[in-house]
């Protein structure tokens, strides 16, 4: 058994009979009264990111998974399938528990968090940033940037990403894919 002392971002716990990763967490000692940790937990299940506030030394279940790398290899009407880029098994992957799924692209390579209980994949994440063509855009026009202006475009993956105006099709760009902002344009 664990306690509030063994918190740290990343960790999975087991939580009201359901999985939960900590996001950030902050212990606080005020000046009068007890010491508690205060907590932000996303619900491996369904996405949502909960408050949550635990007296200090309170005991946590936590749950043991492993991060593997695996590469994206197509979308069917099943979901999404992966290969494991160690064994070459293939895993198919609901949409649901994919951070940004419509930012990925065939042969993209993502972490998948296991539970090494269950072997049931928890969750999804794509790279930091990922680098995707522009497949529509419409024209900008020209002298009309002196407020940062923007513009919408379609990227290789489907995705609709907002631009600055000079971005034209077939240029690459770099995309944030915690925030889904334009980066830079790439050489």
């Amino acid at each position: 058994m664990a306690t509030t002392a063994d918190i740290r971002n990343g960790l999975v716990i087991n939580y009201n009979n359901d999985l939960f990763q900590i996001i950030e967490f902050q212990h606080v000692k005020p000046g009068k009264g007890a010491a508690f940790v205060r907590t932000k937990l996303k619900n491996l299940s369904s996405g949502r990111v909960i408050d949550n506030t635990f007296n200090a030394g309170v005991s946590i279940t936590p749950v043991r998974v492993e991060r593997r790398k695996f590469q994206f290899l197509y979308k069917d009407e099943a979901g999404y399938n992966f290969m494991d880029q160690e064994t070459f098994d293939q895993i198919n992957i609901d949409e649901k528990i994919i951070d940004q799924a419509d930012l990925m692209k065939e042969g993209q390579e993502v972490e998948v968090l296991i539970n090494t209980e269950n072997e049931a994949p928890l969750t999804c994440e794509l790279p930091v940033s990922v680098e995707l063509e522009v497949s529509y855009a419409e024209p900008g026009l020209k002298g009309d940037t002196a407020n940062g202006a923007k513009k919408r475009v379609q990227v290789e993956s489907g995705a609709m990403i907002n631009v600055p105006l000079f971005i034209n099709q077939g240029d690459k760009i770099r995309v944030d894919t915690r925030t889904r902002e334009y980066q830079e344009r790439v050489k």
